[in-house]
């Protein structure tokens, strides 16, 4: 082995002796010394294979029909030097001395396969532990076997159906994580009872490994596996995909159609049919009429509104109507909050401090209808009484909610929302509480609202105002940032208001686009951008011409 000046996990092989003439055929000489090449080698046993067809497929010969791959190795008889430390790394209760000595006994396979791009590829063997890999399986446990299959099916059925992600990650990787973990935990640990959360592990590992673009090779670590392939781009919409499907636990295995393919009557599962479900769904984000319900039920005394709902909930013994009662007092409450008067900035007395926590707990019942515009309002209430690291906290908190699978009204649904619902049809979630974790809705600004930050305001005008909840966070950033002089946030959260709004992120309806370009026009003229403001605020004017209902026209004044 020549291991100099090669990738770790590769080698090359050096002829240092040999009464048979005919291994030169497979030998190329460099600066007199002879080299066994991997092209030559694999060249020749497509020459001299018989059937006519066969192609070379990276380190295997397959056969003229495509079912097969055949890999002609080396065995080399002996434990190699770059994987010795193995030895001594897995001296614990996983594996047992007895298979780590069948491993030791039994060597390693030189593979015809170079790193790909190196000046050396054609002479280049990788060092293949595939006989070690199969005793170690050979030790799983059914719960071990059980997370390798599932990770599998995921890989196979989820992420493999991106086209972005479908040639990233490979079975081998996902064993390489299994082998990682099974020697970090106790043999005791891998027990059926323990099998989401020893799922749940590996899926972690997963996510940590893309995410820091890193997996070891189990024997030899010095071989990052994930180097100049998990990176760019492509990494991000993996890791994307992948924290998507993490963020559902074990349920998502579900997006995999041989899964939910099954018979799920034998699980007792009470599902409802998917295409209903989805249909309903659809309705509900592409109904003008309930958009138009839901705002003018502003219009009605919210005091009412809110204590009919409140009595009806505890009257109301069918769980899907007190669902609907609550989802809707909580809507409310952002309402009536904005009506609650309270001290601003300055507490001074008793009576100022019971506004302050009647207010704040108000908008607190406020959250549970929509956590993305819930805690924006609660984080507005702070800016207005100037607790602007406070606000930033929520508004980060806020964001972090603003997950490409949300929902808002007058979308159009994607294929990922199909696989997305299909999901939460098995768990057969109610469509209030599909609004309450998925459905991220406007802010809402009652004119003369005590909410409304001051920067909205005009000559003393506090008009009402539906903004979409993604670019009120990043304006309401700006605002924060600005107060606390800190110029470099401040451009930050510009930048990304700017982003929002040109990719239109969780915003549909004309006018809430409109408000949005409003929004960054009021933060840059704030930032001293004079041109740049005047700029959004005509193009706020071009998607919304309406002049007695868009501030934009008045401030262009």
């Amino acid at each position: 082995m020549d291991t100099d000046d090669v990738k770790p996990g590769f080698t090359q092989l050096r002829l240092e002796y040999s009464r048979d003439q005919y291994i030169l055929e497979f030998c190329e000489e460099h600066n007199g010394k002879h080299y066994c090449s991997s092209a030559l080698w694999k060249g020749n046993i497509l020459l001299h294979g018989g059937d006519k067809g066969k192609t070379i497929h990276g380190p295997c010969i397959t056969d003229k029909t495509g079912d097969f791959d055949f890999a002609f190795s080396l065995h080399c008889e002996t434990w190699i030097s770059s994987a010795v430390n193995w030895i001594t790394r897995s001296s614990r209760s996983w594996p047992s001395h007895n298979v780590t000595q069948s491993i030791i006994n039994h060597g390693v396979l030189f593979v015809p396969i170079g790193v790909h791009g190196s000046p050396k590829e054609d002479l280049e063997w990788r060092v293949s532990f595939s006989v070690a890999e199969k005793l170690l399986i050979n030790t799983f446990t059914h719960t071990q076997l059980m997370c390798y299959a599932l990770l599998k099916i995921i890989l196979k059925d989820v992420i493999a159906n991106d086209d972005e992600c479908k040639d990233l990650l490979c079975s081998y990787f996902l064993k390489t994580i299994i082998f990682w973990i099974s020697e970090e935990l106790p043999s005791s640990v891998w027990k059926p009872d323990n099998l989401i959360p020893c799922f749940m592990r590996c899926f972690s590992r997963l996510v940590y490994c893309v995410e820091h673009s890193v997996c070891l090779h189990y024997f030899i670590p010095e071989n990052n596996m994930f180097e100049n392939k998990i990176e760019g781009r492509a990494r991000d919409v993996l890791l994307k995909k992948l924290n998507t499907l993490h963020s559902y636990g074990w349920q998502s295995i579900l997006f995999s159609d041989q899964i939910s393919n099954f018979d799920v009557a034998m699980w007792n599962f009470p599902i409802e049919p998917f295409t209903l479900y989805v249909n309903d769904v659809e309705k509900i984000v592409q109904s003008s009429n309930l958009y138009i319900a839901n705002c003018s039920l502003e219009s009605y005394s919210e005091l009412d509104i809110f204590n009919t709902g409140l009595l009806q909930n505890i009257w109301c013994h069918h769980s899907s109507l007190k669902q609907i009662y609550a989802y809707y007092i909580s809507q409310r409450c952002s309402i009536l909050a904005q009506r609650l008067p309270f001290a601003g900035a300055t507490i001074n007395n008793k009576n100022q401090y019971k506004q302050y926590k009647s207010c704040l707990s108000t908008l607190l019942t406020n959250v549970y209808h929509d956590a993305v515009s819930g805690w924006l309002m609660v984080a507005s209430f702070f800016y207005k009484t100037k607790q602007y690291r406070k606000a930033l906290h929520i508004i980060r908190y806020s964001l972090s909610k603003c997950t490409s699978d949300k929902l808002f009204f007058g979308m159009t649904l994607s294929d990922n929302y199909y696989q997305l619902l299909k999901l939460l049809s098995f768990n057969n979630k109610s469509v209030v509480y599909l609004l309450k974790i998925m459905f991220v809705d406007c802010i809402r600004f009652n004119e003369n609202s005590a909410l409304t930050p001051d920067e909205l305001v005009m000559e003393g005008c506090n008009n009402e105002y539906y903004i979409p909840s993604t670019a009120y966070a990043y304006f309401l950033s700006v605002l924060c940032h600005y107060h606390l002089n800190d110029v470099r946030h401040c451009q930050d959260s510009i930048q990304d208001l700017k982003i929002v709004i040109g990719e239109r992120y969780l915003m549909s309806h004309v006018r809430i686009t409109a408000e949005a370009y409003t929004l960054l026009g009021i933060a840059l003229q704030l930032f001293g951008d004079k041109e740049s403001a005047r700029q959004a605020f005509l193009q706020s004017l071009e998607i919304y011409t309406d002049e007695s209902n868009n501030s934009a026209a008045m401030r262009l004044l």
